[in-house]
């Protein structure tokens, strides 16, 4: 006798993809919160902290865990500016590699620049609290530094010395140009800073959690995290959006493609187009805009040659949109933001590190004062039982 088909026959569900821990839920934090719609650190709104706070507010907001009073701030801010000078030996062992290695991408100098400073910290062993604490802000402080000797040695010139009557983002951009920002430029720098600042387990901060659970140092997984932020799909996303920029400025000047048209090769190619879509935001990443309309206020000011690039943005993101249904992450304006600045692309990433340096060791202390050791299971694919 045959069964009856179900009047309202129940759907098979799909199979959730779980590759790269996508959908999984692998611990708590009491600093960041990312849903579809908000950004948090530590209870205030990404939106809110970047129109009415600074970079170094929000610092302290993340490392210490709470808002800064006046005269926190104005103690936070004089110990991080008496931080910033590194070794002479340490600036002239790093202006060493990159000479002998100039094809070396800068985040494998930087990070080598913070391995260099573990060994010379003097509580670079200790996971105490308040050791930990104040290692944070040596990095935070000094990061800047290296990155500034690493830019001018790749140039060929003298590293120049930190100017602590700059704050934290206009000192970063003296540091690698040798120029003084504007107020408007050292404005948008210090935005761009606290867009990256947090972003709660993603893979750079993931990493540093994962070898702070083996109770290893604060250095060893910064070291780790810039190793992870270093890669394409992460950090350097923001210098391939830049590069793809103006490779269509190229192929399509004086009328030789349109943007349309060379959107349609790419995609025919198959090509990977970075600074466009996310892993947890499906309707879009609220970054982008705070750093778009910030940058389009500086384009707009410098004219022609600079909006130029906000222009081929817009019509790059619109066909993204239409044709693909992908929005543009923080990555795609910052690199549109950062070229019209005069920011040399290879260097990025490393200022992601300036920014992301404090979320790292707001999770690395976090996980060293709750620690469990991180080791996930996996799921064996290959034969079994077989005889040598």
């Amino acid at each position: 006798m045959a069964t009856a088909t179900p009047a309202n026959p129940v759907a098979t569900p799909k199979p959730v993809d779980t590759r790269g821990l996508a959908n999984q839920v692998i611990g708590e934090t009491k600093i960041c919160a990312v849903t579809q719609t908000e950004l948090i650190y530590r209870g205030y709104e990404i939106a809110d902290l970047a129109a009415n706070a600074t970079f170094e507010q929000v610092a302290f907001l993340v490392l210490v865990g709470h808002k800064p009073t006046t005269a926190e701030l104005e103690a936070f801010n004089k110990e991080i500016r008496g931080m910033r000078d590194v070794p002479a030996h340490v600036r002239e062992r790093l202006q060493q590699v990159v000479k002998d290695s100039p094809a070396a991408h800068p985040m494998s100098l930087l990070r080598t620049g913070v391995s260099m400073l573990s060994h010379v910290d003097p509580e670079c062993e200790s996971n105490a609290p308040d050791a930990e604490l104040r290692k944070s802000k040596r990095l935070l402080a000094k990061i800047p530094t290296l990155i500034g000797i690493i830019q001018r040695a790749v140039e060929g010139k003298l590293a120049l010395d930190p100017d602590p009557s700059l704050g934290h983002a206009a000192n970063l951009m003296w540091m690698m140009t040798g120029k003084k920002p504007s107020e408007l430029e050292a404005r948008i720098m210090d935005v761009s800073l606290i867009l990256y600042a947090e972003h709660d387990f993603n893979a750079s901060t993931f990493t540093c959690r994962c070898i702070a659970s083996t109770e290893s140092d604060m250095h060893s997984a910064v070291c780790g995290g810039i190793g992870a932020l270093k890669g394409p799909l992460h950090g350097g996303a923001n210098e391939m959006a830049m590069e793809m920029l103006k490779d269509i400025d190229r192929d399509c000047a004086g009328g030789k493609m349109t943007t349309d048209a060379w959107m349609q090769r790419a995609f025919a190619e198959k090509r990977k187009l970075m600074g466009f879509g996310h892993r947890v935001y499906k309707n879009g990443d609220h970054r982008a805009g705070i750093l778009r309309s910030w940058g389009l206020k500086l384009a707009e000011q410098m004219g022609p040659d600079a909006k130029k690039w906000f222009d081929l943005g817009d019509q790059v993101q619109a066909i993204m949109l239409r044709d693909k249904n992908i929005h543009p992450n923080v990555d795609f304006p910052c690199g549109m933001t950062y070229f019209i600045m005069g920011i040399p692309v290879p260097q990025y990433t490393p200022i992601f590190v300036a920014a992301r340096i404090t979320g790292w060791c707001a999770h690395i202390m976090e996980q060293h004062q709750n620690n469990r050791i991180i080791r996930p299971l996996a799921e064996y694919q290959g034969p079994m039982n077989l005889k040598w």
